[in-house]
């Protein structure tokens, strides 16, 4: 069997160690290292890239804007922000037809402006705006369909440890992905505010009514939320005036909620420790799986695997917009079965090299960016697409009563909402673009 051939056939290889359950990351690292020992037949250089890839993988200072995202959304939980964001969004849109639904949207885009995490939004949004909805007569269907879909506003709005690991990957600049996926996070908060409009239309019964709140309670309500509004203008503001990196802005925007929340009673020394050892557990899980990942994509670029199919791509001729569509379809399968993160490790290796060899009328960066934010949308699609989406099974867990295959049908209308958007932003690079040019 030829290089090329051992790399290909790790593909479907690693695809079925997934669907046995082994994890993604394990899944790779075996991968991984079984490949090279086909290639090289020795097993005494893997050991040796054992110990060089843990030092050079984990010794990179990007990285550790991770754990502190992912703390900075412990503290912000901790703090009652979510429960001020959804209060402040339910008194000016709950009255609306589907406004409860609409205020938990907005409510998840603002937590996502200072978690970071699609899984951590989905939680926690779910714990506060449920018994909302199920207080105001929303269906199950309706209600979990949302809330499973704002939760990937987390990983959208910036800032988002996805993004921070694929400008890793790519070598760009995380302050320009941020600012650049701004404007298609806030077009996706609005889509999926429209999708309930419709939704709430074509099917009457599935959303009450609640009470309109008169003004003096919704200014009230709004001036809760400026500690959202203060953290996420330091941290993103920050990074983007020059005041610090974003590793500095991780690192202030997560004691900045830490203050908040221990001022608001939140942040006790039991709490501390709880929040610790989950952003402890959520790191090394992630980390892993960018081992696993680091490991099975040595082994890839070993087999000339990503030289090897960009040049199979040149020879078939197809224009760049074919085979932008093509990989972003792949994205949307893959997404049935893969988590976003696994998706950005095991893809972007490859896909990423074919992409920039291409001619769309972008600059190298402006390409790797609007390519970058393309990713995203889809992966953060692939959250919540049947029958693997990972925000599908975390709503479900806590709406017990509502049928995962409600669930499931909650979710199309979003993701209708999600390919129409995905598919503007591919005409128009431009809107994605945009408030970069404008700020660099």
């Amino acid at each position: 069997m030829s290089t090329i051939e051992i790399g290909i056939w790790s593909f479907p290889i690693l695809l079925i160690m997934i669907f046995l359950r082994i994890p993604i990351g394990l899944a790779m690292l075996i991968a991984g290292f079984v490949g090279s020992y086909l290639l090289g037949d020795s097993w005494l250089p893997i050991l040796s890239k054992l110990k060089n890839e843990t030092y050079s993988t984990f010794s990179s200072y990007s990285l550790t804007i991770v754990p502190l995202f992912l703390l900075m959304g412990q503290f912000a939980k901790l703090g009652g922000m979510s429960q001020s964001l959804f209060k402040a969004a339910e008194t000016w849109m709950g009255h609306k037809k589907g406004g409860v639904a609409m205020a938990a949207i907005g409510a998840c885009a603002g937590f996502g402006a200072i978690c970071g995490s699609s899984l951590a939004t989905a939680a926690t949004m779910s714990q506060v705006a449920l018994p909302e909805l199920r207080r105001y007569g929303y269906s199950g269907t309706l209600a979990t369909g949302t809330l499973a879909a704002g939760g990937t506003l987390g990983i959208l709005i910036p800032p988002s440890f996805v993004l921070v690991i694929y400008a890793i990957l790519t070598e760009q600049n995380i302050a320009k992905l941020f600012i650049a996926a701004l404007i298609p996070g806030i077009l996706a908060a609005v889509g999926y505010i429209i999708a309930i409009a419709i939704y709430v239309r074509i099917f009457p019964n599935s959303a009450g009514t609640r009470e309109r709140a008169p003004y003096s309670e919704r200014f009230r309500a709004l001036i809760d939320v400026w500690p959202v509004l203060v953290i996420f203008l330091a941290v993103v503001g920050g990074i983007y005036m020059g005041w610090f990196t974003p590793t500095e802005g991780a690192a202030v925007g997560a004691i900045g909620t830490g203050i908040l929340a221990y001022f608001n009673g939140g942040l006790t020394r039991k709490s501390l420790v709880t929040s610790i050892l989950a952003t402890a557990s959520a790191t090394g899980m992630i980390f892993f799986i960018v081992f696993g990942a680091s490991i099975y994509n040595g082994f890839l670029a070993l087999a000339q695997v990503p030289q090897e199919v960009a040049a199979w791509v040149v020879l078939q001729d197809l224009g760049p917009w074919t085979v932008l569509t093509l990989i972003l379809l792949i994205y949307l399968l893959l997404g049935c079965v893969m988590d976003s993160l696994s998706m950005i490790l095991l893809t972007i290796p490859i896909f990423f090299p074919i992409v920039a060899g291409l001619d769309f009328g972008l600059s190298p960066d402006e390409l790797a960016i609007w390519f970058g934010i393309l990713v995203l949308i889809v992966v953060e699609v692939g959250l919540i697409t049947p029958p693997v989406g990972m925000n599908l099974f975390v709503i479900n867990a806590m709406a017990k009563e509502t049928p995962i295959a409600a669930t499931y049908r909650g979710v199309l209308p979003f993701i209708a909402s999600d390919l129409i958007r995905t598919t503007i932003l591919v005409m128009f690079p431009s809107i994605t673009l945009a408030l970069m040019r404008f700020l660099y």
